[in-house]
């Protein structure tokens, strides 16, 4: 990380002749919890030792001049002009997160020499965008001399994803992002925004995450969608049900009781909601209390749900989760992100990690040609300046 660390730096003053600070900031996995944030309902993640670095120095003039090294691409934004939005680029990314921390710290940002790379992988659920994002949120933070609110960073960042990337996401990216601790996971409720910290590494206990490295097209577009559904979802069950605000007000005993108001897909889509809720508070008091077979069985009705009722699955990740339900010691496996694509988290006793990466390798090349990633992951801290 050192090596790391002093390259990129020592990059920066050659490319730009000035002296960098260094921002860092983690993606994540989701243990639990899949498309409750935006319905203000619970999730379980926790930051991953994968992050986006950026070095970044002030300028004297209101221009980025942004460096992707992982891309080998430049880009210059003028923050005195009007913004662009949704090029499909990554410099939305950069140019929506300095607009919008400039919005929500109500002070325009000096301008910066900024160079980006990353370890998360990119397209794979890991939440690198987010990862994108705080780094470069943190950045023009402290550039601009302003107060590190962690709060109003990870707000600038979601708000970026919405209006410049053109994701409607819910919070819990960037919240990891920016909140996450080593060692721990986080419930995270994402109407109050209260968090609880659990430790889920244990010492006969890891997670594994498989990437199928697939992104399906569908991705973007449904996730949208399926956000729209829910609240169309709200809105007819509003009718019976008076005081519920989102998804997380209703009760499965009322989905019950009301189910013939709700046309199909949105039933559906108000199931997995609604029981994924249930699912992550039962998830968080079996990795308090050290019970992995009843997290894990929790993780796999996760995965169902969000198969058959969610339908955000699809075929690979399906194959992943069903070669792990036949490994002795995977007490656990689901998808884990916005779905179409992505990757697998397993909840595995370590003596059966060598034998799911070996099994779930070989498989899934002879079914489509060619390797999953595999990754074991730590619990990292969330965003933070880098000192070197």
């Amino acid at each position: 990380m050192e090596k790391e660390i002093g390259q990129l730096a020592s990059e920066f003053e050659k490319r730009f002749s000035s002296k960098p600070r260094l921002f860092q900031a983690p993606g994540r996995v989701n243990l639990i919890g899949e498309h409750t944030d935006y319905n203000d309902g619970f999730v379980l993640p926790f930051a991953i030792d994968r992050r986006t670095l950026v070095a970044a120095a002030a300028r004297d003039d209101r221009f980025l001049n942004v460096y992707a090294r992982d891309l080998d691409e430049t880009g210059r934004i003028d923050l005195s002009a009007d913004p662009e939005k949704q090029r499909g680029s990554w410099l939305d990314y950069v140019e929506g997160t300095a607009r919008c921390v400039s919005t929500r710290f109500n002070h325009q940002l000096r301008g910066a020499d900024l160079i980006i790379t990353s370890t998360v992988p990119i397209g794979a659920g890991l939440s690198s965008s987010a990862a994108i994002e705080v780094a470069v949120g943190s950045a023009v933070l402290h550039l601009s001399g302003l107060e590190f609110d962690r709060k109003k960073l990870a707000f600038a960042a979601q708000q970026a994803e919405h209006e410049f990337v053109g994701t409607r996401s819910g919070i819990m990216d960037q919240f990891t992002s920016v909140f996450a601790k080593e060692g721990k996971a986080m419930l995270l409720d994402c109407r109050s925004l209260d968090i609880e910290y659990i430790s889920v590494e244990k010492n006969d206990v890891g997670v594994a995450v498989i990437d199928t490295k697939v992104k399906h097209n569908l991705a973007s577009g449904e996730y949208n969608t399926r956000r729209r559904e829910c609240e169309e979802g709200v809105a007819i069950l509003k009718r019976k049900l008076r005081n519920i605000n989102s998804l997380r007000d209703v009760t499965p005993e009322d989905l019950i009781e009301h189910d013939a108001l709700l046309p199909d897909p949105i039933r559906q889509r108000c199931r997995h909601v609604v029981s994924e809720n249930c699912r992550t508070l039962d998830a968080a008091k079996a990795f308090r209390s050290g019970d992995f077979a009843t997290a894990g069985t929790l993780m796999w009705e996760s995965h169902r749900s969000l198969r058959d009722d969610y339908e955000v699955s699809c075929a690979e990740l399906d194959f992943l989760v069903d070669t792990a339900g036949s490994i002795d010691g995977v007490f656990g496996a689901r998808m884990t992100g916005g779905g179409f694509g992505g990757c697998t988290v397993n909840l595995v006793g370590k003596s059966a990690i060598d034998d799911l990466r070996s099994t779930a390798t070989e498989k899934y090349a002879a079914r489509f040609g060619f390797e999953p990633d595999f990754y074991l992951f730590k619990a990292a801290d969330g965003a933070s300046e880098v000192t070197f």
